[in-house]
Order: C-alpha cells, then structure tokens, then sequence
C-alpha cells in the first residue's frame, strides 16, 4: 500500500466533508441492517466498510502527487478499473460496482436516480487468511507456496505482451533511485554503518541494472512484459474457502503494472523473506519458473527484489509501521544487490520412486538453490505440460530425447550458475558418462560439485511408482515396468568420487528425510 503524508494531500473540503458525512450514514444503516457494528479501515484513498458478508470500497475525494481521485467521474472510472483488474486474479472477491444514490446523510447503496457516490462492493474475506498474518504466525506451508506458484504463473502466462512503444519508460532502477533519494533526503534520514550507506547501495544497484539492462530490453521483445498485478505483497493475498487469490491490484498507474512477470512476483519472494520466510521463497520461486519455463528471468529476481525491499524501507521511515523496521528491509535491500558467493551443482541420483524430486525441493529450501526437473523440462521440449502424458512413450524416453533433455539442463545450469544461483538438477542420472558431464561443468566454473543418491526399499518405490500413475498430479511418466528396467542399466557412483557424493535413504516420513538431509548433506 502507498503511504503519503498528510502535509502533500491536496483535496476539496466540502468533498471531504461529504465523504465522512456518507460514510457515517452508510455504517449507521449497516448496523442496523445486520444488528451488529460495521469495520470501517482506513487508507491514505479509499474508506472501506466491512458489513455482514461483503466490504464496501469508496475512494476517498483527494488527490495526490501519485493519484487523483478528486472527482466523481474519476472516482468512478477507478473503481471500474479496480473491478475489472482484480477479477483476473479474484473474480470470486469482486462483484460489482454500485451508484450510490440520495443524498450523503440518507444514501442508497444500488438505488435509482443521480449517484452521489459510487462504491465497489466485494465479498467480505477473513484477514486472518491473509499471507501477512499466516506468514507473522508461522501458519505459512509449502502447499500455500505451491498454490500461489499456480496462481500467479497462470496468470502471468494469461497476460497478453505489452508492445515496446507502451512500456513504461520510468523501470525498476528509477523507482529504486528515487526511494534511495527519499531516504537520504528524509527529515530523519538514519545513519548508517561505514560503507552502507546510500552512495555504497545506490552504486551496488545501479552497476547490477546496468549489467542487466541488454536483458531488461530483450525481455520486452520477447513479451516478458506484461500488465500484471503491480504490488504482489503477502498482504494483498489470501486463502479464502480452499484458494489461494491475489488481490488489491494498483489501478491508478499503469505505469505500475506494465512490469516484467519477475519483478512482480519480486515482491512477494521480498516479502517473504523479510518475513522469516526464505525457505518458503525459494519453494515459490522453483514451482513459478518450473510452471513458466522462464529460467532466464531469475537472473532479474534479486535487482527487482532489491528495488522491492527499498520501497518498504522507505515507508518504514514515512511512518509505516516505523524507523524499527528500517533496517530489515535495508539489509535485505543490500543482500539482494550483493548476494554472497553461494554457487554449486548438485545432482540427485535414483531409480523411479526414490523420492528424488522431494529430496531435491527440501534442498532448494534450504540453500536457496535454483531446481530444474528433467521431467518436467523433457516435456517442455516436446511442447507437453508437465501432466500431459505421452502418446508414444517410446519415442519421448528414446536416446535421442534423453540426449536433448540433459543437454537443456546442463545449458540451464550454465546460465543460473553464471547468474550466481546454486543449482539442484532433479533428474535420474543413472549413467556415469551423464552424471561425468555435469561435473565437468562444474569443474570448469570452479565451483563445488556434489551428488545426493536417493535410496529407498523395492516394495516402497513401487508403491509410490503406482501410486503417483494412479493420481496423475506428478510430471512423471514412470512405471513399474520403468523401474524394472532402469535397475538392469544403473551405474554405480565410482569410489573415487567418494567425496562428493552423499546417500540418502527416503522410505521413512519427511521429518525423518529432513533430518537424514541435515546429517548427510551438509554443503
């Protein structure tokens, strides 16, 4: 949420007088409509009512530097367009306009004759499933993440581009050029330790996004930009009735919006590392690019994000929620412009039904790593979704498919690794001569290199083989049949690469495999 102080808000007098003459009338009707005090929460626009089972919007009369809601037509067209952005990703939320008609002392919400007022009404939601508040009470899972990943993945890949001639000129680097401006130039600018202060940041981004500038102006040929959602911030989504929904869509600047799909989902990775939530950031940015196939794109995430944290550190000194806050979104800010040296390549190994890919995603969590399937990248290359199963089986597992799928891995993990991600590929690399090539990579990057074999009993990964076919919710095509042959060619780790290489058995319970991790897979 924007925050402007009281001093810079420009509005009409006798149009705020008959807004909080409305407003007053409005939450005296819905009490006695629903016999029980309406909620009435305030924004620096908009007043919003909450009353029995639906929230009732108003925008506030005021314009700002940023916004102008100074009259009824514009108050209108905003609420229209605050309808129609958010139905793309909460239509279930947002049900329609209303006039408001009458007078402002005796209103009629929906009624007949000249409007007063217009008001956007919503279904009412409990805040206490809003992603702040589980995120706050430790209540964030990864099936939230998983569901999220979904929801905003479809939902970018919905997004038609938006042609280079209306990209916004104004990118992240001026927004995070004009948020180090308005720390510096605070009334209470805050001190800081030597070398970490604004000129050391401001040089650290502007050198990060000016090596990324070629790929910035690719990314709008290629139709990465898109009108997205503009400020993805856990506190604009909810769990509501079993679904994961974004919500509060910006609708007074486009400018906002037209954005690369990685720096919007950028703020909710910020957030939720500034909430204690890495583990759960990185769970979400693997199933986003698993769903999208934009790799590439997370070579911006740390600069957007980075612009991200420094808009929330600036509002923390506006007053939002406070100067205590400042340092958290500071530091994050500075994390983000120079990530420490953290690059590795790790490799999974194991039959079908092993648990490789479970293995691979606890990893992710915990080091903040980058995971790339062959399942799910072997499809892409043969223009399946991750759950379409093939009509010919034959030839997506032939030699030739198998050759092109880790040839994709290997050129993915070159380009992450290069980026500064450390990189889990999840894949069987049953065959030495695979598994001989990737550390080969490795070795000529300089960076450490390490193999987790996947071991569980024979009746277990046959379970889990018939049970994940039967489902049809995972991205593998495995059978028993499969399983049975890929023991006839499986090529054992060489002791030479005894230090490199860590076993792991997974046929017990997940705590059980998190804890066997932690023991045998300290990296």
């Amino acid at each position: 949420m924007a925050y402007c102080p009281r001093s810079v808000l420009i509005s009409n007098t006798q149009a705020q007088t008959e807004h909080e003459c409305l407003v007053a009338a409005l939450m005296r009707q819905f009490e006695l409509r629903h016999g029980a005090p309406p909620v009435l929460l305030r924004t620096h626009a908009s007043s919003i009512i909450l009353a029995g089972d639906h929230a009732y919007k108003l925008k506030r009369p005021v314009r700002l530097p940023f916004l102008d809601f100074s009259t009824l037509a514009l108050r209108r067209r905003f609420l229209q367009l605050e309808l129609e952005l958010n139905r793309r990703t909460a239509e279930a939320l947002y049900l329609d306009v209303l006039p408001i008609t009458g007078s402002f002392e005796q209103p009629e919400v929906g009624g007949s004759g000249e409007a007063v007022e217009w008001v956007l009404r919503m279904r009412r939601f409990d805040p206490d499933g809003g992603f702040d508040v589980l995120a706050r009470q430790g209540r964030l899972t990864r099936a939230h993440m998983e569901s999220l990943a979904a929801h905003i993945a479809d939902f970018h890949l919905r997004l038609p581009p938006i042609p280079r001639a209306e990209v916004p000129a104004k990118n992240a680097w001026d927004w995070a050029a004009e948020s180090l401006d308005e720390i510096a130039g605070g009334p209470n600018p805050p001190r800081f330790e030597a070398g970490l202060g604004v000129p050391e940041l401001r040089a650290a981004l502007a050198g990060a996004y000016a090596g990324l500038a070629p790929l910035r102006e690719r990314r709008i040929a290629e139709g990465w930009v898109r009108e997205g959602h503009g400020d993805l911030h856990l506190g604009n989504i909810v769990e509501w009735r079993g679904r994961v929904l974004a919500f509060d869509a910006l609708e007074f600047d486009p400018a906002l919006r037209r954005i690369d799909v990685i720096n919007d989902i950028s703020f909710t990775f910020m957030d939720l590392c500034a909430n204690a939530c890495a583990p759960l950031a990185w769970r979400l940015m693997n199933e986003y690019v698993e769903r999208t196939g934009d790799y590439e794109g997370l070579r911006l995430l740390y600069a957007y994000a980075a612009a991200k944290a420094l808009v929330r550190a600036k509002l923390c000194l506006l007053g939002q929620p406070g100067a205590a806050a400042f340092s958290k979104y500071w530091d994050l800010a500075w994390s983000f412009a120079r990530p420490p040296e953290r690059r590795r390549l790790i490799l999974t190994m194991g039959l079908s039904g092993s648990g490789k890919s479970t293995v691979a995603g606890l990893l992710a969590e915990r080091l903040g790593a980058v995971r790339i399937r062959s399942d799910v990248e072997r499809k892409r290359l043969a223009g399946m979704a991750a759950l379409d199963r093939p009509a010919a089986p034959a030839e997506l597992y032939n030699q030739a498919s198998n050759a092109r799928t880790y040839d994709r891995l290997s050129r993915l993990a070159e380009l992450l690794l290069g980026a500064g991600f450390p990189v889990i590929l999840d894949a069987a690399f049953l065959r030495h001569d695979e598994r001989e090539a990737m550390r080969r990579l490795a070795e000529g990057l300089g960076i450490p290199f390490a193999v987790v074999e996947c071991r569980a009993g024979a009746p277990v990964m046959l379970q889990r083989v018939l049970q994940r076919a039967q489902a049809q919710t995972d991205p593998s095509d495995a059978t028993p049949q499969v399983l049975k042959l890929q023991e006839s060619y499986a090529e054992a780790v060489p002791e030479a690469w005894r230090a490199f290489h860590h076993i792991v058995r997974n046929d017990g319970s997940l705590a059980e495999l998190s804890q066997e991790l932690e023991t045998n897979c300290r990296f």
